[in-house]
């Protein structure tokens, strides 16, 4: 393994009743004051919403809103968050939502504290020294952003896509009742299955020797994942596998799965310049890419593919070499996307090879992505090209 070293400092509620009994006394570590943000009023509609105001009216906390995050949260939304969190003396974030709403809240958090244009820090110009306490009431399963301390922002101007983020922009709490997901839409579901499970994938093709507890964990957190996703997309009242979702969520993402390996990314980093410039959901691009890039490097390096075709999806070794291994995993992992009726396809969202060399551009903006395989500019054209 490599060497690391490993510190999450967000205090983690998980379960029913724990809001109710420990909101308040959270938000009184940090002041009495916050800006409640969210997104476009599903927690409105499903009581969420109101049960957060009762709990702070009747913990004395003061706060100011800010609706409509974007599910590609914008850097113009990100802007009005620091004007309104400077304005109004706020002393913590609560970002109630999804990954999305978490994110916009990293970025306000860090942006209410430097001296500059915030998006520099994502351009990697810069680097946060300080950020807003932030704290998060999690509505959906996905990204794993309730424990973790990046987040990726969009630029809309300028078709821009980054991740950044700090060691200050950890929450300082999150509570996690998968009640509050019941009543998340069937495609968000879905879409938030593929991302955690890219997460997953993300850490599994790394380059790191002798890290065999690593494998086994992620191998884990991927079949939980799997055994999982129909219970939640057909019954989504169903608390336990809602629960058993959200876990999988956190853990594919807090740190604990790669402590000791350096992952490969590449497919975020190409996802992210399909979403820039089509705004389409990012776990559905991420669906369609993975198994794309697995076609690709599987050419070159087979290992970690038989290993997810053994170890995942209990394909029987004997008889069949690495090559034939790792082809029969990616088409295992072609099956999971098709049984969740998730896109397959870029066409599928009317995507066509008009912005392709823009995006392959784009995507090595900072040098050449993936660790477990580096790619250049051409060979992200050839997987875009592909994906089409």
């Amino acid at each position: 393994m490599n060497p690391f070293r490993f510190q999450n400092p967000t205090a983690l509620y998980y379960g029913k009743g724990q809001l109710e009994q420990h909101l308040v006394e959270e938000i009184r570590k940090y002041g009495n004051k916050v800006l409640l943000l969210y997104g476009g009023g599903s927690i409105k509609r499903f009581g969420l919403y109101d049960k957060v105001i009762h709990l702070l009216r009747e913990g004395s906390i003061e706060w100011v809103e800010l609706a409509g995050v974007e599910p590609n949260p914008r850097l113009t939304t990100v802007h009005k968050g620091i004007d309104l969190c400077k304005t109004e003396g706020v002393h913590l974030i609560l970002a109630v939502g999804g990954g999305s709403v978490l994110d916009c809240a990293k970025a306000i958090a860090m942006g209410v504290k430097f001296d500059g244009e915030v998006y520099d820090i994502y351009q990697r110009k810069a680097v946060a020294k300080d950020a807003l306490p932030i704290g998060t009431i999690l509505t959906l399963a996905a990204t794993g952003s309730e424990m973790n301390s990046g987040g990726v922002i969009t630029n809309w101007e300028t078709k821009e896509k980054l991740g950044g983020g700090s060691p200050y922009t950890f929450p300082k709490f999150s509570f996690c009742d998968a009640e509050n997901t019941f009543t998340v839409p069937r495609d968000q579901t879905i879409y938030g299955i593929c991302d955690m499970l890219a997460h997953c994938y993300e850490h599994y093709f790394h380059p790191t020797e002798n890290a065999p507890l690593q494998r086994r964990l992620i191998e884990s957190v991927i079949k939980t994942i799997i055994e999982n996703a129909r219970k939640v997309i057909d019954e989504p009242t169903n608390y336990e596998a809602r629960e058993t979702i959200m876990y999988c969520s956190t853990m594919a993402l807090n740190g604990m799965i790669s402590m000791g390996i350096e992952g490969d990314w590449a497919n975020h980093a190409m996802e992210h310049e399909i979403s820039a410039i089509y705004d389409i959901p990012h776990g559905g691009g991420l669906a369609i890419l993975f198994p794309h890039w697995m076609d690709f490097v599987s050419q070159e390096k087979p290992e970690r593919f038989a290993d997810l075709a053994v170890h995942v999806f209990g394909i029987n070794p004997a008889g069949k070499s690495t090559s034939q291994l790792a082809a029969e995993g990616i088409e295992k992992v072609r099956e999971f996307y098709r049984s969740i009726e998730v896109p397959q396809r870029l066409a599928d969202y009317q995507i066509g090879s008009e912005n392709l060399e823009r995006m392959a551009e784009q995507s090595v903006r900072f040098g050449e992505i993936g660790k477990y395989r580096k790619l250049n500019k051409n060979d992200v054209l050839r997987i875009l090209q592909a994906a089409l």
